[in-house]
């Protein structure tokens, strides 16, 4: 994920603007309003828990016995947090034991400083519950058979994990990494690239949601199938489609991660990307260090104008499974994560973005 500056960057404008014409086109309604199932009667429970406020409320005068019941308390989300998360449980980490390494880390004072900003950050969580009742209900209505316990644990790791499923895709959200994009992530730890702005301009109570389901849909579709570029941009366009379903009334910007500008320079350009991929002949590249940057954070698409956002070969999966799916409409998105085969959804999808 490190920024990597190209010195040919000028060049490669050049001929993206040289083998695309721009793209003038009003801008899509994201299907806002349109075809959106009415799910509200669709039984829900959301069980929002502040395990951050009981993991600091600990009494650290008598640590085993508060610990222990801690750890009664939360018997699926303790064993991976602990073990996996802060690795207290792990002796190679905690030496001198699960109990004394869990007091050291409620007592550090900069782990402390954290929890008190999270604690004024997040006092109430209440708002939260409603945003993830809708999002959990459309996940229901889309996949009925999935397992959904609809239990949201908040935690903090001093920025290690962001977030987690476990038990019965219920999900960890780690509070540290929403405490606003001004908040000095950088400073803490200048060397980082997961602190990169724009990375960081994510890392806000908007996003806690989008980026929770987000797990749930990449948990359902596994790995991309294939090494070619043209396999990863359909499947990252298959999990973006999907959260769209899921979260039908969130605006593009924070189901891509990108800020509104680049979402409508995406829009304004599909003709412009398309054009460009073909002529770097990427789409069937096998090169993945070629194309990373289209498939994957990235704070640019390597030879497209400085607007351009990266992951933009995913936008543009994003549209081909549209495409497909508009010709396809009796599919279920159940079918479409099934479908593994990326030349399939091309062919049929019939892509042609407009000039």
């Amino acid at each position: 994920m490190k920024p990597c500056i190209n010195e040919s960057m000028n060049v490669r404008t050049s001929l993206f603007l040289l083998f695309a014409l721009l793209l003038c086109v009003t801008a899509c309604e994201c299907g806002k309003g349109k075809d959106i199932p009415n799910v509200t009667g669709i039984p829900v429970e959301v069980k929002l828990r502040r395990f951050d406020q009981g993991l600091f409320g600990l009494d650290t005068n008598n640590v085993a016995s508060s610990l222990e019941k801690l750890e009664v308390d939360y018997p699926d989300f303790a064993p991976v947090f602990f073990g996996q998360v802060l690795g207290s449980t792990d002796s190679t980490i905690a030496p001198e034991g699960h109990e004394k390494y869990v007091q050291g880390f409620v007592t550090h004072p900069t782990v402390r400083k954290l929890y008190d900003t999270c604690q004024i950050v997040f006092p109430d969580l209440k708002w939260l519950e409603k945003d993830f009742k809708q999002a959990f209900q459309f996940y229901k209505y889309y996949f009925p058979t999935q397992p959904l316990s609809g239990e949201v644990v908040t935690y903090l790791s001093e920025y290690t994990v962001g977030g987690f499923l476990y038990g019965e895709n219920s999900i960890g959200v780690g509070l540290d990494f929403y405490l606003g994009e001004n908040y000095p992530y950088l400073a803490y730890n200048p060397s980082n690239p997961n602190f990169s702005a724009y990375l960081t301009r994510t890392f806000n109570r908007d996003h806690i949601v989008a980026k929770s389901m987000r797990m749930l849909v990449q948990d359902l579709l596994g790995p991309a199938k294939g090494s070619r570029m043209i396999d990863y941009m359909i499947h990252n366009g298959k999990e973006l489609y999907v959260l769209d379903r899921l979260l039908p009334y969130s605006p593009d910007s924070v189901k891509f991660e990108f800020s509104q500008p680049q979402v409508e320079w995406c829009e304004e350009n599909e003709a412009n990307i398309w054009a460009y991929f073909f002529s770097e002949s990427l789409l069937y590249s096998t090169d993945f260090g070629t194309f990373r940057k289209f498939v994957e954070h990235s704070p640019n698409s390597p030879g497209m104008p400085k607007e351009a956002p990266g992951r933009t070969a995913n936008w543009l999966g994003l549209q081909i499974v549209k495409a497909f799916m508009k010709k396809n409409p009796n599919t279920s998105l159940e079918q479409l994560m099934a479908m593994t085969d990326a030349q399939f959804i091309m062919d049929k999808s019939k892509y042609k973005p407009e000039r």
